[in-house]
């Protein structure tokens, strides 16, 4: 189904209508973007980080589904309009206790539900394009890029990417 919803061009911010799980956990959305061959998937990276990642984000109160909210995250981060192909399912939280801590100490652990999708528009302006940049990679590139983010890879290895 293509997302056909108004899009803001400006990002949503803080967590105040964040969505938590029964055991405190952050409900996160994401997208596994592929080209239509699906023979590349689309990473973004900000620009003051090193790293790239999915476009993904909180699942917010007034969103009805997770995807929904993967669907904005994906317009906000990557200014992608997209198809959702398939639901690859729940993740779980799969980063060390030192790892979460640099984004403070009460930083709660994620639940994520990621989403194949397939891109079906690029827009060269969007909501965070003045700090984020995007890259289309082959399957093996983007297992490259994201071997330090083991829940991300486990979306990867669940779409049907092109290996």
């Amino acid at each position: 189904m293509a997302q056909d919803a108004p899009r803001s061009m400006e990002a949503r911010v803080g967590r105040d209508k964040q969505r938590y799980g029964p055991n405190g956990e952050r409900l996160v959305a994401g997208v596994v973007p592929l080209s239509a061959d699906r023979t590349q998937v689309l990473l973004i990276q900000n620009s003051s980080r090193k790293g790239w990642v999915l476009p993904k984000g909180g699942w917010e109160t007034d969103e009805d589904t997770q995807q929904e909210a993967a669907c904005r995250e994906a317009w906000e981060e990557a200014g992608i309009e997209c198809r959702v192909d398939r639901d690859l399912g729940e993740i779980d939280e799969m980063r060390t206790e030192a790892q979460l801590a640099k984004y403070g100490a009460d930083a709660p652990r994620a639940l994520y539900r990621f989403y194949e999708v397939c891109v079906v528009a690029e827009k060269d302006s969007w909501p965070e394009s003045y700090k984020r940049v995007r890259r289309w990679l082959s399957y093996r590139e983007a297992k490259e890029s994201l071997k330090d983010r083991p829940e991300l890879l486990e979306a990867l290895e669940r779409s049907s990417v092109v290996r």
